[in-house]
């Protein structure tokens, strides 16, 4: 099992959990009260920082019942912190209804995804191999 270090850069923060031991996703919060106006965005301070080891990429991602519920998405989802990140983690929140939305400090904003990316290698070819798909773009396949 991996470490990860995180330090608490405000009185406020909460160091990110999982509801269920089952779950994927670490909850993250918000050190203040915030409004994000309808059809607006804004950036939710966490509170903390992280030291990862250098295999490893946090992936933020939007909860489901703020979106499904509210209309309140992560915006750059998933947004990625890198290994070699070290400020406070971020989270742009975006307000996709019509009504302004109401944080409190403390509130769940989204949740966090420890990964281990990929890093093949990657090689220039001035032709590549045929597929059932073939050159098919958005929506080729049917709705």
């Amino acid at each position: 099992m991996s470490t990860v270090k995180i330090k608490r850069l405000s009185p406020h923060a909460n160091i990110p959990s999982r509801q269920h031991s089952y779950d994927a996703g670490y909850d993250v919060t918000s050190i203040e009260d915030l409004t994000i106006p309808a059809g607006k965005w804004i950036l939710v301070k966490t509170g903390i920082a992280v030291e990862l080891p250098e295999e490893m990429e946090i992936q933020v991602r939007s909860r489901s019942g703020l979106a499904l519920k509210h209309g309140i998405f992560c915006l750059n989802a998933p947004g990625t912190v890198d290994a070699g990140y070290r400020n406070e983690i971020g989270v742009i929140l975006a307000n996709f209804s019509d009504k302004d939305f109401l944080i409190h400090r403390g509130d769940r904003v989204a949740q966090l995804i420890f990964q281990t990316p990929k890093h093949p290698e990657l090689i220039e070819v001035d032709d590549l191999n045929d597929s059932d798909r073939g050159l098919g773009g958005f929506g080729s396949t049917g709705r």
